[in-house]
Parts: C-alpha cells; structure tokens; sequence
C-alpha cells in the first residue's frame, strides 16, 4: 500500500516529506480547540443563568416564608393564642385542604377564620347554618325574569374563596351534601348548568360538640372530605387576661392588614410540592393508615376491638401534602418523620369510626392514633 506524501518545506529551507494523515490530525486538533473556545463561554453563561434562576428561587421562598409570619402576627392582633388553630389553617390553605374546627362556643373559630380571610385578601362568605337552611340558600337556584321572560341564574354565597360554614351540624342532611360536590370537585351545578368556583376554594367549617338537640351528625362521607378535623382547646390563664382586656375595650380596632394575594397562595402551594419526602417515609404513611385497618397485624390487640372501620386513602394522601406543609412552613425542602407525626393526630381523628364498645370503655380516636405511633416503626 502505497502512502500519499507530500513536500513540505523544512525550517532550514530544505524539503521533507509528510504523510497527508499527519496534517489531518493537526487539522482535527485544531478544530477540537476552537470549538472548545466557542463552547466553554456559552457554558459558563449558562452555569451563570442557573445560578441566577436559583438565587431568584431561594429570595422568593425567603420572601414567602416571611410573609406567612407576618400573617400570624397580623392574626394575633386579634386573636389570642390558638397559634396551633392558626397553623393547621395555613396548612390547609397551602395543601388546599378543607377544615373541619371543634371546639365550644367562645374559642374564637368563626373569629380566627374571619380574620385570616381578611390577611389573606380573598373573597370570603360567612354562612350560618341553621335547621331551615335549604341548599338552594347555599348554591344559588333559578330566578324568574319577568322583564326578559326567562330564567336566570342566581349563584348563592358559596361562591367565594373561602367559606366558613358556622355551625355546619345544625342543618339538615341535605344542606350538607350540598357541600359536597364544591368541596370535592370544586364545582356547583345550578339547574343543568354547572359552574367552576373560583380558585383557591376552601371550605373552613365550626361545629360545636355541646349540644346535641337540634343537631345533625356530619355524615362519614362529609367528613372523611375534611383534610383535617382540629380540636380547639381553651385558653390559658395568661391568655384569657389578654382576651378579656382586649375585649372588654369597646374601641378595640379589628382591622388588619392585608399580607398574601392569590398569586401568593398558589407559588407557595407550588414550592411546598417541591418539599422531598423519601421513599421509607413514604411506606412509614401507609403502614399507619393500614395499622388503623388491620390493627391486629401491628400487635395492636387490646385496641383491636374498638375499631369498626379503619382510615380511607384520603388518610394517606392528605398525611402527605399535611407532612410537607409543616416541613416548608419550619424552613425545610425534606419532610421529618416529627412532620407525619405532628399532622397525624389532625388528620386521622375524624376517619376512624369507633364502636359501641370504645365508648363503653371511654376509648377514644386519639388514643387508637397514638398507639399506633408509638407502635409502628419506620422501615428503612
């Protein structure tokens, strides 16, 4: 084989030969570096931009995270204490979770839940719920135009941002469900129209576990619709002096001022989907929720016997979104095992159904849910 040469001059002035191959691989060398000299800076720029996205990212979560504080203390000019009502609030709103608040008359639910409506800017409706209440009242029904001849649509007070339903156990069955497909599928139908409500849509519910007569139970399907039922407790000494100051002063000022936007709301909703929760705490939320059904498999026999039907999926979902929640709010992007564990109690109370037998013995959901805690261990 017969190799192509070619003269080349030599530095002495004299000539040498060159194989054509060894120019081709000065000539691949040379191209190899100047692409590097073109692709390097535009590497660079990029690393630069990426870095500066970043930067903006974590000055939007330092800006967020200050304004959720601020709407706790705009909160506390009015309310005392209930800090942990507050925070269950602000979970459910962060999660668009529905809440579901207990508690006897003078805790200052329908108090807190008003207030934060007005921090928050969004439209707010206050509904009384009272034993002749229809759904129509609730929805809205079809109103006869005289002047046009026609029907026309009259949409009720739930078409709102944020609804607290005030004393939702003192109307009947059907007014409740009427709730139900706003709440689930954030939507109200109206004759054959059916209408979508306004994001963010979150229903803030009071009931009041005293009385019984006049009173209609929540049905499980209502309930289990709630991410969270809270117990509210009362006050402390201290708090309830600072309570009966502020109030007892007829000029006490109410207003407060105006801290998070809708647009606000939903980049916080985005950055708590973004919190970490790894897989092993993944599977530690089922087996709690699976424990609450098959108590026996998790050595829970003693406590066995007093559940009828354990925790639903939306147990396991809303354990999730909840964990994340209370992870983002204490400046964290990872969830804790403590993050589950502080929300479980909130989340699990009200979708565990108890037999004849636990109130028998006086066993109570909170105790079914702290020994399984305390029982069930989280897989690696």
């Amino acid at each position: 084989m017969q190799l192509n040469r070619l003269r080349v001059e030599a530095p002495d002035g004299g000539m040498k030969l060159s194989d054509s191959g060894s120019i081709h691989a000065h000539y691949d060398r040379l191209t190899f570096f100047l692409a590097w000299i073109v692709i390097i800076p535009l590497f660079l720029a990029d690393c630069k931009l990426i870095n500066h996205m970043e930067g903006v990212a974590v000055e939007y979560q330092k800006e967020h995270k200050e304004k959720i504080r601020r709407v706790a203390d705009e909160v506390g000019k009015v309310v005392v204490g209930q800090e942990y009502m507050v925070n269950r609030l602000l979970i459910g709103l962060f999660t668009n979770g529905h809440i579901l608040l207990e508690g006897v008359p003078g805790l200052a639910k329908t108090l807190t839940v008003s207030t934060l409506a007005q921090v928050l800017h969004l439209d707010f409706q206050r509904i009384q719920f009272t034993p002749d209440l229809l759904p129509a009242d609730l929805v809205g029904t079809m109103i006869y135009n005289q002047k046009d001849g026609k029907f026309e649509v009259k949409k009720g007070p739930i078409f709102a941002n944020i609804i607290l339903a005030d004393e939702i156990n003192r109307s009947p069955a059907k007014v409740q469900s009427a709730l139900l497909e706003a709440m689930q599928e954030k939507t109200v139908t109206i004759g054959e129209t059916t209408f979508l409500l306004d994001r963010p849509f979150l229903v803030m519910a009071t009931q009041n576990p005293v009385d019984q007569e006049g009173t209609y139970p929540l049905p499980e399907a209502q309930v289990d619709r709630f991410m969270m039922k809270v117990f509210v407790n009362y006050p402390t000494k201290d708090q309830e002096m600072e309570i009966m100051r502020r109030i007892s002063n007829m000029k006490f000022d109410y207003r407060v001022n105006t801290i998070l936007t809708k647009e606000d709301i939903f980049a916080i909703r985005d950055q708590v989907n973004k919190v970490q929760i790894s897989e092993s705490l993944e599977r530690y939320i089922i087996e709690l929720v699976y424990a609450t059904r098959k108590p026996l498999e998790y050595k829970l026999n003693e406590l066995a016997q007093y559940i009828q039907f354990g925790a639903s999926p939306r147990a396991s979902i809303n354990l999730n979104l909840g964990a994340k929640a209370m992870a983002y709010m204490d400046g964290r992007d990872y969830v804790l095992p403590e993050d589950i564990k502080d929300v479980a109690l909130d989340v699990m109370n009200h979708r565990i159904l108890m037999n004849y037998e636990a109130e028998a013995d006086n066993v109570k959901t909170s105790d079914i849910i702290k020994a399984i805690l305390s029982r069930v261990p989280i897989s690696k």
